[in-house]
C-alpha cells in the first residue's frame, strides 16, 4: 500500500554473518567495466566466499560485468600475468587472501590490478571477527568500486524494510544486499514509513501499537527508541533534514493532511506548518541542500508532486505527465528525482532529470512502491511484484541493469536506502 493511501488510512483511522547468497542480477549495462575477482586464498573454509559477495556487489551496481575466474589461485601478495587475464576479457582483477588469526580474528587483505595498463592500483587490509567477514566484503567492493570508478561505493550501507507475514509485522536493518537483516521492532500491528536518518544511526518509522498512527526515532545499534509525534490525529510519514535536525511529517492535528517540520531532538516540540490547504498533503522529503521539501498533493484533483521551500512560500507543481504520481525521492547529488506513476492501472517506478523535468518508467513491472536512492545517486532500490513474489529490487538509473535482493518471507514494503557508512 502506497504512503499516500496509507495518509488517507490513517485519518480513517485516527540472522548469522554469511547467509544464504540470493542476490539475482539481471541485465546488462551501456559500459560495464569487466572485472575477474579470483577466489580470495586460505578462505576456502569459510561457510561463503568474500570474493563471491565482493563480485556480486560490484555486478549489482551495473558498471561490472563479471568474468569467470574459476581456479585462480592468486593473492595480494601474487604478481598476475595480466596477458592471462586479458586474454580471459578483464580489464581489471581483484585478488585477496583471508587468513585466520588466534581465537575468532581474522586477517583480509586485497589488491586491485588494471590489467589493460598493468598496473597495480593499490589496497587494503582489514581485521574482523567471523560475524564481521560479510560485512568486510562489502567494504572490500566499496574500495574496489572507488578505485576503478572513482565514485563511492554504497555496498556497506544497510537498508530498512518492512514485512507483514501472518499478521506479524517487522521492521528489519538489513546488508544493501538484504543478507544479515536483523529485526528493528516487532508488532501485530502496523509499521510503515522507516526513514534513515543522515548519521545512520538512527530510524524514525510510524507505528500504529497505539490505535493510531504515532512517529517513533529508534536508534538502530541500541534497539531504544523514543516518541516524537503523537499529537491529535495522524502522525505520519516522517522524513529527515539532511542536517538531521529537523523531521517533516504529515500531521492531521489541524484537520485534514498537512506537511509540518518539527526538531528531531525534541519530542513533542510544537511544528511548524510548512503549506496549507485543504486537500492531503504528504510523503515529504528533503533535498540535499535541504532548502525544499518535495511532497504529494491532491490541491489539485489527483495526487501530484509539489515542491516548496522551506523557509516558505507557494508549492510548485513538479509532475505534469500522468494523473497518478507519488512516493517522490530525490537523489543527493541534486539531479534525479525517482518516484512511482500510475499508467494503466499498473504502478511503474519512474525516474525524472530535475533539470529538465523529463521522466520515464524504467521497469516492467506493474506493482512498483517507495523508491529510495543509493547514497552515490547511482541506484534506486524500490519494493515491487515479481512473477507473483514480493520482491525487493535495486536498479541503475538508465532500468537496464537489475537486482533481485535477499529478503525475509512475507508482504515486503516499505524500503529505504540508508546514508554512506561513516
Amino acid at each position: 500500500m502506497t504512503k499516500f493511501l496509507l495518509a488517507i488510512l490513517a485519518l480513517a483511522l485516527s540472522a548469522s554473518a554469511f547467509a544464504q547468497f540470493r542476490v539475482e542480477v539481471s541485465g546488462v549495462g551501456m559500459t560495464q567495466l569487466p572485472i575477474a575477482v579470483a577466489s580470495f586464498r586460505g578462505n576456502e573454509a569459510l561457510t561463503h566466499k568474500v570474493a563471491l559477495i565482493v563480485q556480486a556487489d560490484l555486478e549489482r551496481s551495473g558498471q561490472f560485468r563479471g568474468v569467470d575466474a574459476a581456479g585462480a589461485a592468486l593473492d595480494e601478495t601474487s604478481r598476475p600475468d595480466m596477458a592471462v587475464w586479458r586474454k580471459q576479457g578483464a580489464d581489471a582483477l581483484v585478488t585477496g587472501s583471508v587468513t585466520r588469526l588466534a581465537e575468532d580474528r581474522y586477517d583480509v587483505r586485497f589488491r586491485v590490478w588494471d590489467a589493460v595498463r598493468g598496473q597495480d592500483l593499490g589496497g587494503q587490509s582489514h581485521a574482523a571477527t567471523s560475524g564481521e567477514l560479510r560485512h568486510v566484503a562489502h567494504k572490500i567492493a566499496d574500495a574496489v568500486y572507488e578505485k576503478l570508478t572513482g565514485e563511492k561505493g554504497v555496498f556497506s550501507t544497510r537498508i530498512a524494510y518492512v514485512t507483514r507475514n501472518t499478521g506479524v509485522y517487522n521492521l528489519w536493518v538489513a546488508d544493501a544486499d538484504g543478507e544479515g537483516a536483523q529485526s528493528a521492532l516487532r508488532s501485530s500491528e502496523p509499521i510503515i514509513s522507516p526513514s534513515w536518518s543522515p548519521s545512520g544511526s538512527q530510524l524514525a518509522y510510524v507505528s500504529f501499537e497505539s490505535r493510531k498512527p504515532v512517529v517513533y526515532v529508534h536508534d538502530v545499534d541500541t534497539g531504544k527508541r523514543r516518541l516524537v509525534a503523537n499529537f491529535k490525529g495522524s502522525n505520519s510519514a516522517p522524513s529527515w533534514s539532511p542536517d538531521g535536525k529537523t523531521l517533516a511529517l504529515t500531521l492531521s492535528r489541524d484537520g485534514g493532511a498537512q506537511i509540518y517540520l518539527m526538531d528531531a531532538s525534541a519530542p513533542g516540540a510544537e511544528p511548524r506548518r510548512l503549506a496549507g490547504s485543504s486537500s492531503i498533503d504528504t510523503e515529504p522529503t528533503f533535498t540535499a541542500d535541504g532548502k525544499t521539501v518535495y511532497f504529494v498533493s491532491d490541491r489539485g484533483g489527483s495526487p501530484q508532486i509539489y515542491r516548496v521551500p522551506v523557509a516558505g512560500g507557494s508549492p510548485e507543481r513538479v509532475t505534469f505527465t500522468g494523473s497518478y504520481n507519488i512516493s517522490p525521492a530525490l537523489s543527493a547529488d541534486g539531479r534525479w528525482m525517482a518516484y512511482v506513476s500510475r499508467v494503466n492501472g499498473a504502478f511503474k517506478l519512474h525516474i525524472m532529470e530535475l533539470a529538465n523535468g523529463q521522466s520515464a518508467a524504467i521497469t516492467d513491472t506493474s506493482a512498483d512502491e517507495n523508491p529510495s536512492f543509493a547514497a552515490n545517486s547511482r541506484l534506486v532500490l524500490y519494493a515491487t511484484q515479481q512473477q507473483g513474489r514480493e520482491a525487493l529490487m535495486t536498479t541503475t538509473l538508465d532500468g537496464k541493469v537489475k537486482a533481485r535482493l535477499a529478503g525475509q518471507s512475507g508482504d515486503l514494503r516499505e524500503p529505504d536506502w540508508g546514508p554512506a557508512a561513516r
